[in-house]
């Protein structure tokens, strides 16, 4: 299996909320190419309303077998790295869990309906990266369309009357 990985760091922001039932939101804002000396949870700016830290760094991997989505992602409008922060109970209440180059992987972390999943434009560098990796290890792959087996009508109506269980009445 073709992979490579890149390491990068993540930033996120606190946002306070004015509402009954939660005091403020996460959300990750940028992803940086590399990943700098600083440690986890390091506050970089902080005002009344927003805080922004850095989250950590993470592994971001390129799979030779998914090319087809990221060269779609880098022909997007704007290409896109997508975050996955995962609540927990320890300080300061998310873990940064993900981040994917490929939109597929993203949709299918919703399903838990409790990860906070955004997606952020990608660096430069990255597009760079990543669009190396694609030329080197794409295989156009023909679409073939599956064919249904013909339903024959007449083995539908034919039925072995002493095999229905349904006419054992004496």
């Amino acid at each position: 299996m073709i992979r490579e990985t890149v390491e990068v760091g993540v930033i996120v922001e606190r946002r306070a909320l004015k509402n009954p039932w939660v005091d403020h939101a996460w959300m990750p804002v940028a992803v940086l190419a590399g990943a700098p000396a600083a440690a986890p949870w390091t506050e970089l700016h902080g005002t009344a309303e927003v805080t922004r830290y850095y989250a950590g760094k993470a592994e971001l991997e390129f799979f030779g077998s998914d090319t087809t989505m990221y060269r779609e992602n880098l022909r997007s409008p704007q290409p896109s790295l997508w975050v996955a922060l995962r609540p927990t109970d320890a300080p300061p209440g998310v873990v940064l869990h993900l981040v994917t180059v490929d939109p597929a992987d993203a949709e299918a972390l919703t399903g838990t309906g409790t990860d906070i999943i955004e997606a952020v434009p990608m660096p430069v560098e990255i597009q760079q990266l990543l669009a190396a990796f694609v030329e080197a290890h794409h295989v156009e792959r023909p679409f073939v369309k599956r064919q249904r087996d013909r339903a024959d009508p007449e083995a539908m109506a034919r039925r072995d009357p002493s095999s229905d269980p349904g006419d054992d009445e004496e």
